[in-house]
């Protein structure tokens, strides 16, 4: 993701590090409950159709993904160069790359949590779940890039319609809207992956089942969400005016927005199947809190309560990846306690919060406090003006 390194130097693309970091800061804080029997609703993803706050967190970096492919391959001129070409494909690799290993990580520390020796915690690749929130993220851009670099952008209009319409066709002649194994997402991702290298969901029976929210076919609708973002990212650079831009941002935001709520009754908001209904509803708030916040920084020059944020949205894949690893050290450290051993992340839950705060208000101030771990690894690579870029 490009970055920016000071205000003064490209003040129309700070607002995008702040929605970045928003974002950022929302995934860590919703992946990092004390407990996950003791979450409040916002804090929850909807089980099946519907939306909350948490639904919305990894859809609008999408969003934001987008944009900024737009920004880094504007320097490539949008043309398939050799440099171009290789950048996309390497940045792709790499994520999804680091989205396996880390994957692999949680594996290796949950199987050391439960007593089992280095090797044996270390080869569980048999069980080793293959997909996930970067490995979304890394073929959703690598697919979108390669198409911005070689279509007309006249036609991106058009090939997202048809990817969005045709995927919706999929859902409805596959049983694609039913929470069930038997849904053609889930049939594609058994015959390709195989069942145990795929993420176990819970049907409406309270049956655990191989269901994966980032599904192979269910990435096709995600192509569609970069490349709205990319569509975006034409409009905030050929408007050089904040405020032509904001009443552009807001008006195509709310007409997606719109487009969204209003086509759930013939196919629901569902974040899981990431329904096309899903993918404009989200994009279209996505662009309206981006408007508010060009709106508020840039043109009010209201920033002091942005910086929190700032040092999340110039380093996010590295923070992200960090917060995944120490959410796995946490909970595979132990500690001892009235004579027993519990791991780190329940002793501090369980003893130093829950027993004055209670469960669910112990349990956000536990998700609070990592994400100021975060935060404070963040704030010190930005004030070195270190940025980890892939």
């Amino acid at each position: 993701m490009d970055t920016i390194t000071t205000f003064e130097t490209n003040k129309r693309l700070l607002s995008l590090d702040i929605l970045r970091g928003i974002t950022i800061a929302g995934m860590i804080l919703v992946n990092n409950p004390g407990s996950w029997s003791y979450v409040y609703a916002p804090l929850r993803h909807a089980e099946w159709n519907g939306l909350t706050p948490t639904d919305l967190v990894f859809p609008f970096f999408m969003f934001i993904m987008g944009i900024s492919t737009f920004l880094s391959l504007q320097k490539f001129e949008f043309r398939p160069t050799k440099n171009c070409v290789s950048k996309i494909v390497r940045r792709t690799f790499l994520i999804f790359i680091i989205g396996l290993a880390l994957n692999w990580f949680g594996t290796f520390c949950r199987g050391l949590s439960s007593g089992e020796n280095l090797i044996v915690a270390a080869t569980h690749f048999d069980s080793l779940r293959i997909l996930g929130v970067l490995q979304r993220l890394a073929l959703a851009y690598g697919f979108a890039a390669m198409i911005v670099v070689l279509t007309n952008h006249k036609k991106l209009i058009w090939i997202i319609i048809g990817l969005l319409g045709g995927y919706f066709l999929i859902l409805l002649l596959g049983n694609g809207f039913a929470q069930s194994e038997n849904n053609i997402i889930a049939i594609v991702d058994k015959a390709i992956l195989g069942v145990t290298h795929m993420y176990k969901d819970v049907d409406p029976a309270g049956n655990r089942i191989a269901f994966d929210p980032e599904g192979l076919l269910s990435t096709i609708p995600s192509i569609a969400h970069v490349l709205i973002g990319v569509l975006f990212g034409k409009i905030i650079t050929e408007n050089k005016d904040n405020h032509s831009k904001v009443e552009k941002i807001m008006i195509w935001g709310t007409i997606l927005a719109f487009a969204g709520l209003l086509l759930q009754y013939g196919c629901p908001i569902n974040k899981k199947i990431w329904s096309p209904t899903f993918v404009l509803t989200t994009t279209g708030f996505a662009a309206q809190l981006l408007a508010l916040l060009i709106w508020i920084i840039d043109i009010e020059g209201k920033i002091k309560w942005s910086r929190f944020f700032h040092a999340f949205g110039v380093n996010p894949l590295f923070i992200y990846v960090l917060s995944g690893v120490l959410a796995n050290v946490i909970g595979t450290l132990h500690v001892m306690h009235n004579g027993a051993t519990t791991n780190l992340k329940t002793y501090v839950y369980e003893v130093l919060l829950r027993s004055w705060a209670g469960n669910y208000f112990g349990s956000l101030l536990y998700a609070l406090a990592f994400v100021s771990i975060c935060w404070l690894f963040g704030y010190l690579l930005h004030k070195k003006h270190i940025y980890i870029k892939i």
